[in-house]
């Protein structure tokens, strides 16, 4: 299987030279079957780029999975140039949304909405599907294994494990390890711990054993406090999913888009300190826009 990174920032784009190196699009992996069936996770402002790659390999079908509705992870896709010539099919997959009551079609129909986008769905020349997914209902793309599972985020937002000829790639989108809302010696306490402690259960066994954990490390321990509640993890609680689930390599990504390559850099030469990798344990990657992993 092959991975390559086509956006690794999170909630907005941020390009310049200080993110040069790391690339400052949003969230955007491209997978690879053995195969060479195509598979997209999520569609932030890095599907953009990568649509212009795909340009030779008309006529094309590509199967798009959305982790949730945020902008940063679908913001790319009026631009999916394949959508634009005919005979390419765009399927897009993703979750039924309980505020709305609609499936994954509402993230095409909201953004092409004629007073925030010139070409109207009905004016694409390409066949555009949706296939609104149930949580661990697996489902095939070609050769491939695709088990959405729920993660922990203010909207519906699934994790993907996608399985293909014995290998394994689990990617979270954005996720925030579930807290505790009640303080240590209040009644609720250890009740709702149990229920913490379930969901954690639940997170490692999809991840388990998996060859690839591409995983919300958006902040650091420190920086935590103030942004709890918003989705996202740290660098050492994604460390710490890695361990537990046996994962093989973990690639940080959804970059905070204030932070520079150099404290980028800065930042997770620190963790690796706190966190030194252990004989047989996961290898501790950056996610870089135009990184290719093949396993």
């Amino acid at each position: 299987m092959k991975v390559k990174f086509w956006g690794v920032r999170g909630s907005i784009p941020s390009p310049g030279p200080g993110t040069a190196h790391y690339g400052g699009n949003t969230t955007c992996v491209e997978v690879r079957t053995d195969n060479n069936e195509l598979i997209i996770v999520d569609a932030g402002t890095g599907i953009f780029p990568l649509s212009n790659t795909l340009l030779g390999e008309m006529p094309l079908t590509a199967n798009v999975l959305i982790s949730h509705s945020h902008w940063d992870h679908i913001q790319g896709l009026p631009f999916f140039a394949p959508n634009f010539i005919p005979g390419n099919l765009l399927r897009l997959h993703g979750a039924y949304d309980p505020v709305s009551g609609k499936g994954v079609e509402q993230v095409m129909s909201v953004q092409l909405q004629y007073s925030y986008f010139p070409v109207r769905e009905s004016e694409m020349k390409a066949r555009i599907e949706y296939v609104t997914l149930a949580p661990e209902r697996s489902i095939q793309i070609g050769s491939a294994t695709i088990t959405p599972y729920l993660m922990n985020h203010p909207v519906i937002n699934f994790g993907y494990r996608i399985e293909n000829n014995g290998k394994s790639i689990f990617i979270t989108g954005d996720h925030e390890p579930p807290q505790n809302i009640y303080a240590p010696g209040d009644a609720e306490h250890a009740d709702y711990q149990v229920l913490v402690d379930d969901k954690y259960k639940d997170t490692l066994r999809a991840m388990h054993g998996v060859d690839v954990l591409i995983a919300d490390c958006s902040y650091t321990e420190e920086e935590y406090p103030d942004k709890r509640g918003w989705g996202h993890g740290t660098f050492s609680s994604s460390i710490r999913y890695a361990v537990d689930a046996g994962a093989k390599v973990l690639f940080c990504t959804h970059h905070e888009p204030t932070r520079s390559d150099s404290a980028l850099n800065a930042v997770f030469q620190r963790v690796l300190a706190e966190n030194p990798a252990q004989t047989g344990g996961p290898d501790y990657r950056l996610a870089r826009e135009g990184e290719t992993y093949e396993f």
